[in-house]
Parts: structure tokens; C-alpha cells; sequence
């Protein structure tokens, strides 16, 4: 009996530790299928958290030049877009359009209707402030959104080479005496960008820039009046006047930078500033979006274009155009532009240019 009674006793006591190894696996394997099951939606969380972070376009990008194709607008788009593609700096496709008219303004107005786009940008400089101040656009710099500034271009004086001036003193000191016996002539408007940069030389210079005679000759017009003797002197971009100073049509007078520019014609045209005359001006050249566009989307804009401007294949470009490196981000651009549009408001205001 005491034998039967033990051996039950051992096996009563193999159930109830079977029993228990049982209930103790089925709650490890309980625990395990929640933990992973709380591992995985874990990691969902980050993965969705970080792709939340950043963005890139989902589809062909439109950047718009607003005006004529071999203008500043259009090249400075052209060439940005050709490198950006090239260097594998944005794979996205981009596609350039002229949306030319009203010095820029048929350009702003269209992309005003863009507001909210992540895949439309525009290409402008001074006359995005200049026009909106003369009253000939409801849009400014303020209704869009700077994303970076590219490049710093400059202005140009040239008269024929057959003209009686050597020199941009020669010249100022003749409309010192009698400003409107000297016709300029420009591309722009009145109030906007080619007669502005002469302006502010000839008011250095001491000349009334109240009685200047400044006419406009849209669509490239500007070098062929200043050939035909319709106009005395050409205000102008530098790239529009090397191939007919290296052709001996033309004499630049002066340039616009504070020291002369890099280049076997562009180094051979002397500064303002050498003559004499303290001043210079810089037609800076950058990218904008539409308004509400998204802060994700600008820094990357923003970002691509930082890596435009340093790479070499850009470098190549400023040098054929006789660009200088002017670089800036969105927020400092920003700062830039309100600044600018203040200086350039008093310079209209005391031409009478300004809108009421």
C-alpha cells in the first residue's frame, strides 16, 4: 500500500508541473505575439514619421521665364534646368516656358494662379519690385515665395563706335548741361530695370535725373535704335552687348560692377567706378514659387539650387555669361528683397514714378 500510495503521490505531482510548464508556455508565447506585434506597428510608426520629413516632386517640373526666349530671364532658366538635370541634381523632368508681356507682369499673373503648387517656379530679378512700385502689376515679390537667388548679373552703357564720347564721365558731363540732348535707350520701361541702373550712375555723377530722356524698345529693339542713331546710348545687360562690342559695332562705356568682370571682351570693359563715379548696381537673378507653396518643398528647392551654385558645371555657365556666384537661401533672400524695394521706391518716388 505504501508503495502504491507514493507512486501515486509522483504521479500527481508530473501533472501538476506539466500543467504549469503548459500555462507558462502559453503565456511567453502570449507575450511574444504581442511584443512583436507591438514591434511592428512600432516601426511603422517611425518609417511613416520620417517619410513625413521630407519631400521630393512627384511630377515634371514648369519653371517659367516671364518674358522672351534669349533674354536674362529665359537664359538663366534654361541653363539651371539644363545643369540641374544634367549633374543629377534634380531627376525630375523640367520644362522651361516664356510667359513674356507687360515687362514680367502676364509671367506674375500667371503664376499667381499657381498659389499652393509645389512644381511651379519663376525666374525674376529687380523688376519683380520695380514694376508692382510704377504701377504696371498687381504683383509683387510679396505674393510669391523666394526660394534662392542664382546669380549676379550686370548692366551695361554702350554707344555706337563711331560716338563722340570716350568715356561714361564725357557723356555725364554733356547731360549735365543739357539732360534731354541725350537719348537712352532700353529694353525695360520706364521706371523698371535698364532705365533705373542708369539712372542711379547719372544721378552719382551730379546729372538732373528729373529731364533724362529714356525710351523703351521691348523685344531686343534697344541695340538696334542705338545702331540706326534713333537712340545715343544702349542701358542694358552685359550679355546683351559682347558680340557687338567684340564685333567693333559698339563701345561699352562702362559696366555696372565694382570691378571689371572676367573675360577676353568682358575683362577689356572698364567700371564706373574706375571713371570716377561711385556707384554700381547688380541685377542679383534667383528662383521663386507661388504663394502657400510647402516649407518642405522649399527647403528642397532651396537646397538643389545651394548644390547648383557650387557645382563646377554651373561655374562654367556663370563664366560664359559673365555671371558672379550670388547665393542665397530663402529666409535671407527674403530680407533682401524688402530691403532692395525700399531703396529702389525712394529712387521712383523722386522720379515720379512711383504709383499712387
Amino acid at each position: 500500500m505504501k508503495k502504491l500510495l507514493a507512486l501515486s503521490m509522483f504521479i500527481l505531482m508530473l501533472l501538476f508541473l506539466a500543467a504549469c510548464g503548459g500555462d507558462d508556455t502559453s503565456s511567453e508565447g502570449d507575450n511574444a505575439g504581442e511584443d512583436d506585434t507591438s514591434s511592428e506597428e512600432s516601426s511603422g510608426d517611425e518609417s511613416s514619421s520620417e517619410g513625413d520629413g521630407e519631400w521630393a516632386p512627384s511630377e515634371s517640373i514648369e519653371i517659367v521665364a516671364p518674358a522672351g526666349a534669349g533674354g536674362g530671364w529665359d537664359t538663366t532658366a534654361r541653363m539651371s534646368a539644363q545643369v540641374l538635370n544634367e549633374e543629377g541634381i534634380i531627376e525630375q523632368d523640367m520644362g522651361v516656358v516664356n510667359k513674356e508681356g507687360a515687362g514680367g507682369a502676364v509671367g506674375w499673373a500667371y503664376m499667381a494662379e499657381q498659389a499652393g503648387s509645389n512644381h511651379n517656379l519663376f525666374v525674376s530679378s529687380s523688376p519683380i519690385l520695380l514694376v508692382p512700385l510704377n504701377g504696371q502689376s498687381e504683383y509683387g515679390h510679396e505674393d510669391f515665395t523666394p526660394i534662392a537667388n542664382v546669380i549676379a548679373d550686370y548692366g551695361a552703357f554702350a554707344v555706337r563706335d563711331d560716338a563722340e564720347w570716350d568715356n561714361l564721365n564725357e557723356l555725364f558731363e554733356d547731360m549735365k548741361e543739357d539732360p534731354q540732348s541725350v537719348t537712352v535707350v532700353g529694353t525695360s520701361s520706364p521706371g523698371s530695370m535698364d532705365h533705373i541702373q542708369f539712372v542711379r550712375f547719372a544721378k552719382a555723377a551730379g546729372v538732373d535725373i528729373t529731364k533724362i530722356k529714356y525710351v523703351s524698345a521691348p523685344d531686343a529693339g534697344g541695340i538696334t535704335q542705338l545702331l540706326n542713331g534713333s537712340a545715343d546710348v544702349f542701358s542694358t545687360g552685359v550679355a546683351e552687348v559682347v558680340e557687338q562690342a567684340r564685333a567693333g559695332e559698339i563701345r561699352v562705356l562702362a559696366v555696372t560692377s565694382e570691378e571689371r568682370l572676367e573675360g577676353e571682351t568682358l575683362s577689356t570693359f572698364p567700371t564706373a567706378m574706375e571713371q570716377g563715379i561711385d556707384e554700381s548696381f547688380i541685377n542679383w537673378r534667383g528662383f521663386f514659387g507661388p504663394k502657400d507653396m510647402d516649407p518642405a518643398a522649399v527647403e528642397y528647392y532651396e537646397a538643389k539650387f545651394k548644390e547648383l551654385s557650387d557645382s563646377g558645371a554651373f561655374a562654367d555657365v556663370r563664366s560664359n555669361y559673365g555671371w558672379n556666384e550670388m547665393f542665397m537661401g530663402s529666409e535671407e533672400y527674403q530680407e533682401f528683397l524688402d530691403q532692395e524695394k525700399e531703396a529702389l521706391k525712394g529712387l521712383l518716388d523722386e522720379l515720379g514714378l512711383t504709383a499712387e
